[in-house]
């Protein structure tokens, strides 16, 4: 039996701490894996920015670092010696002409995790999610070779989904840390008040469903305008199969996002499996 080869940094680090992520860039043809798993690598170094420092002005400093990382390389100076993420994102950037105003719409979006006051309103949290896991979804398409407008829309709408979906998963996690990625203006004083108690009053399920409603509906939105992308590139948008997952239990406790089987994890690696050699998702 050959010997399977170690796993690369940025490989390992995004099988560790975002294991969806990894088991769905697993699809994508040998030849890029390794460049989407340095691009998942930098987007969980910076998604944990928040959680790792102990004042918001630390992350501010943080998401700058990496700011400078892609300033540097566009101006054609190397990365930081001792980062094999920073290095392994900088050779894919030039590997596949990423764009630095993407980046820099991502950067910006993890800023806002910084800001101590909640998302204000619907708008904002749409902005958000669009900068954050949307820009991701459309950068790791282009790796995969797809820059068409058709695909960059649909990556565009199935990151959207992805990020919503994170973020109603995580809310028993935010509101240990008394952060609210829901919309404030949706959220009362008691109600919020609960969630810091692990509960979910009935005008957070209300929200809830509305969020789900809307990640469900950026998902139809991009079959539509991208129905079969192919398996050349459908690993970047094969995320949108286990948000299709989260949503159908989420909908089935009532949308309450502390019900305990929206802790379990499902990966649904069949469902991937055959997606994948369908080139659709």
């Amino acid at each position: 039996m050959a010997d399977v080869p170690p796993l690369s940094h940025a490989a390992a680090l995004v099988r560790r701490h975002d294991p969806d992520r990894f088991l769905t860039a697993l699809f994508a043809p040998v030849e890029r894996r390794e460049d989407l798993m340095a691009l998942y690598a930098f987007n969980l170094e910076v998604a944990r920015i928040r959680e790792t420092v102990s004042e918001p002005m630390l992350g501010l400093m943080r998401v700058q670092w990496w700011r400078d990382v892609v300033s540097r390389h566009y101006e054609g100076r190397a990365a930081p010696p001792g980062h094999p993420v920073a290095l392994a994102l900088t050779e894919a950037i030039t590997r596949h002409d990423l764009p630095r105003d993407a980046f820099e719409r991502l950067l910006d979006g993890r800023d806002l995790d910084m800001e101590p006051e909640p998302v204000p309103d619907r708008p904002a949290l749409r902005s958000y999610a669009a900068a954050t896991g949307g820009t991701l979804a459309q950068l790791a398409l282009r790796v995969l070779g797809d820059a068409s407008e058709a695909g960059q829309e649909a990556a565009g709408a199935v990151g959207r989904a992805w990020a919503l979906a994170g973020l109603l998963r995580a809310v028993p996690f935010h509101a240990l840390q008394d952060r609210l990625y829901l919309p404030a203006a949706d959220i009362g004083a008691e109600a919020r008040s609960a969630l810091r108690e692990g509960r979910a009053a009935p005008e957070v399920c209300s929200v809830v469903a509305d969020i789900a409603a809307e990640a469900a509906a950026a998902l139809a939105g991009a079959r539509s305008r991208h129905p079969r992308p192919g398996r050349a590139t459908v690993a970047a948008l094969l995320p949108a199969l286990l948000v299709d997952g989260h949503l159908r239990r989420l909908r089935h406790a009532g949308h309450d996002p502390f019900a305990p089987r929206l802790r379990l994890p499902k990966r649904r690696p069949v469902a991937l499996l055959l997606h994948a050699l369908a080139g659709r998702y």
